[in-house]
């Protein structure tokens, strides 16, 4: 067969081997005259991966749970004898952001040499979506009623539309971030995949193809419910009750602590049939006796007046009678060993796990996540897998379950989640954690939030955030058209060019759309107000991804004196996913309103909350009256309230709303009281492998305490702890607040003391 390849692919083979890297599968059809091993093949299949590397922001430092005591002890890390805060050794990591573009920047970015420091990743635990059909809204308690989360559109089409094309786009998106993961995996690493039935096939393939065959080591059938009561008579499938666990090694080196199962009663009824009196001790009594006899080259002698091939020489045998571990039942008979039961570790782990249950919504650890997994499930994994002090992983961490066993079992962790609502609830339970494991006495390391944000904003808009600073403006500036377009379409405003600084104008309100890679300022908002005046327009629509912190209300306030009425609005994230634009489904919402009071005494500082405001709306509220029977009811939000609609027997339709008052839309709010003492550095790879480091212009919310609720307890503290400041001076301090559905709001103000 003719070799055929391209001058670049010349190219890029001859590199490949000059450095001794190995080459791409796709081009063994090519250069090796051999038959294939078995392949799963897809359209637009590629072995090829994501190389970005994109600067992590660091957005929040939580190194204590609550101010008081050392945050852990001297031999776990470093910490500030002043402060209990950590100072050195590994933080633990919780990233929100496309897991395909934070595991590229992971792989070749700077917190690659972090993570090998640390140890090396040891272990990944991962629990990708695989159902088509799946839930991943939120149940959320509110005033007694439960209201229904719908996943962000973002989510929804990274998760739900992966099934768009069929199963071809699911492998295409496994496939990708699996390449990605074992790259990054230790060479002693081990990988767990949970996947349902009716993708597991699929998924193991494609592992043998990255991994090999060889590296396969159990697939591990979890029963995750109990009987379907729609397999009865008439039905046209088996009931479906299990998950898939693949379970890989990256070389043949790994760690596995043997994990061990409760003996069944039946067992126990026919083995340890024996109870001591005086102790109460269940035993058995098991054999002495060699097998093989002289053929296995066992000692034989006599013992207790009986000659056999013994399994223990005859001087440890005395040793065992002596202890009263050796029993003979009666004059003559064959002595016996006997063993405890409480000495027994169990049975050995099997490849079917029938014993972990499924979380329930009335299970305390449940967090109204439809796909959350038990805490049981992942202790088992986490045990057998790694070892104390070892590095694990989670790129679909959901809810946090992997995270917090990770915490309490005393591991290092990395987690990702695209969804902005998984990271606040696994920051709640890793807080919650690190409270318990505080209370207990027992040690815990600090985490922080990371994203990549307008880094990640950047590279959506086709802006390659590694480039020297001239070129990236440059670019930028090619590239503003498209990015205002895009809002302006999804904001379902129209572009106009005759009056700057004004990008658009939407139902008689003229829009202004803030920088893609920086937070919309009062100066801004202040020069777009003087000239929505001298146009004589009296409505003002601005668009950001960030606001400048302490913007409201009071730049809303000054503007309504000056007779123009200001609305601030956050783009989400989904305004980069065409699709979501087509469907006209992207939401803006309104920037929430916080006003805080602190009260100073003396050297010491407390914060209280004292209103908050919010202005969602998440139905239209006819169309939903509509289509509801008579007798039904619905919770959705409605002008910024939470409120049940009920329609009767008769079709009357009441309102109740269940938000009575402002601190009903409080999920957690947290309080840095030196805020602006930690400026937030990022490091940034260049094109050429060289790294600087550059500040970004904002600073790290160092979170010193905190109040949240939680689905067992809904109460909230509305006033913070006292802080005492050590110096005389002025001090900012940052409030941050998150609502219901997860989204926050940071409020400055300035102390004299």
């Amino acid at each position: 067969m003719k070799v055929s390849l391209t001058d670049r692919e010349k190219e890029q083979l001859k590199a490949l081997i000059d450095s001794g890297q190995p080459l791409p599968a796709r081009y063994k059809a090519i250069l090796f005259d051999q038959p294939h091993e078995a392949e799963l093949i897809w359209p637009g299949k590629t072995s090829e991966v994501t190389n970005v590397v994109l600067p992590f922001q660091s957005i929040e430092q939580i190194d204590e749970p609550r101010p008081g005591t050392e945050a852990g002890t001297p031999d776990l890390f470093a910490f500030d004898q002043g402060t209990g805060r950590q100072s050195g050794g590994w933080t633990n990591k919780l990233i929100w952001g496309d897991n395909k573009l934070v595991l590229a920047s992971l792989k070749s970015g700077p917190l690659r040499r972090e993570i090998e420091a640390a140890g090396g990743l040891k272990l990944v635990y991962i629990d990708p979506p695989f159902d088509i059909g799946a839930d991943f809204s939120v149940a959320l308690d509110v005033g007694g009623e439960s209201l229904t989360k719908a996943p962000s559109l973002i989510e929804e089409l990274a998760y739900r539309d992966t099934w768009g094309r069929g199963t071809d786009s699911y492998l295409h998106m496994i496939n990708e971030r699996l390449r990605l993961i074992c790259d990054l995996l230790s060479t002693n690493g081990s990988l767990y995949v949970q996947v349902g039935w009716s993708v597991s096939h699929y998924v193991k393939i494609v592992l043998d193809e990255i991994l090999g065959r060889g590296r396969f080591l159990n697939q591990i059938v979890w029963k995750r419910q109990t009987a379907h009561s729609d397999t009865g008579q008439g039905a046209e499938h088996f009931g479906r009750l299990h998950d898939v666990i693949l379970f890989y090694s990256k070389t043949d080196t790994y760690t596995l602590n043997m994990q061990y199962s409760p003996y069944d009663e039946r067992y126990l009824e026919t083995h340890y049939k024996g109870v001591e009196s005086e102790t109460g001790r269940r035993y058995e009594l098991d054999n002495l006796t060699a097998p093989g006899g002289a053929g296995k080259g066992n000692p034989q002698y006599e013992f207790l007046g009986v000659t056999r091939y013994w399994r223990y020489k005859k001087e440890n045998m005395e040793s065992l009678f002596n202890k009263g571990r050796i029993v003979q039942p009666s004059p003559g008979a064959v002595p016996r060993y006997k063993r405890y039961l409480d000495e027994m570790p169990g049975v050995p782990l099997q490849d079917l796990w029938l014993d972990v249950n499924a979380i329930n919504s009335q299970a305390i650890e449940a967090v109204g996540y439809a796909t959350q997994k038990p805490t049981a499930l992942l202790e088992r994994i986490i045990r057998a897998s790694s070892n104390e002090g070892d590095l694990v992983a989670d790129f679909f961490c959901g809810s946090g379950t992997s995270l917090a066993v990770a915490e309490k079992l005393g591991r290092k962790w990395i987690g990702c989640d695209l969804g902005r609502f998984a990271i606040h609830t696994s920051r709640k339970r890793l807080i919650a954690m690190q409270r318990e494991l505080k209370g207990a006495g027992k040690r815990y390391r600090s985490f922080e939030i990371l994203n990549l944000g307008k880094y990640e904003r950047q590279f959506f808009a086709g802006i390659n955030p590694t480039l020297p600073e001239e070129q990236r403006r440059a670019l930028s500036l090619q590239k503003e058209e498209h990015y205002l377009t895009l809002i302006l379409a999804a904001y379902k405003a129209d572009r106009v060019f005759q009056s700057p600084p004004f990008h658009g104008r939407k139902l008689g309100a003229l829009v202004l759309v803030g920088p893609i890679d920086a937070p919309v300022t009062q100066a801004q908002v202040h020069e777009a107000v003087e000239a929505a005046r001298k146009l004589r327009v009296s409505k003002l629509d601005i668009l950001g991804f960030e606001f400048e912190m302490g913007l409201v209300p009071h730049a809303q306030d000054e503007a309504r004196a000056k007779g123009v009425n200001v609305a601030l609005r956050y783009i989400p994230k989904d305004v980069f996913d065409r699709r979501s634009i087509d469907r006209g489904q992207v939401v803006f919402y309104d920037v929430a309103y916080v006003e805080i009071q602190p009260v100073v005494k003396g050297m010491t500082v407390t914060i209280a909350l004292k209103d908050y405001g919010v202005y969602y709306r998440q139905d239209d509220v006819e169309a939903l009256i509509e289509s509801m029977k008579n007798g039904g009811s619905k919770v959705t939000v409605e002008c910024g309230q939470i409120v049940k609609i009920a329609k009767d027997k008769k079709g009357v339709v009441t309102r109740e709303v269940l938000t009575k008052a402002w601190a009903d839309w409080v999920d957690y709010w947290a309080v840095d009281f030196d805020f602006e003492n930690r400026k937030e550095i990022v490091r940034i790879t260049e094109a050429s492998g060289s790294e600087r480091e550059t500040w970004t212009g904002g600073y790290i919310f160092e979170n010193e305490w905190q109040s949240f609720r939680t689905r067992q307890d809904r109460t909230l503290e509305l006033t913070s702890a006292a802080h005492e400041y050590q110096k005389k001076g002025r001090y900012k301090i940052a409030v941050k607040v998150i609502d219901i559905f997860g989204n926050d709001t940071t409020k400055v103000v300035e102390v004299s003391l």
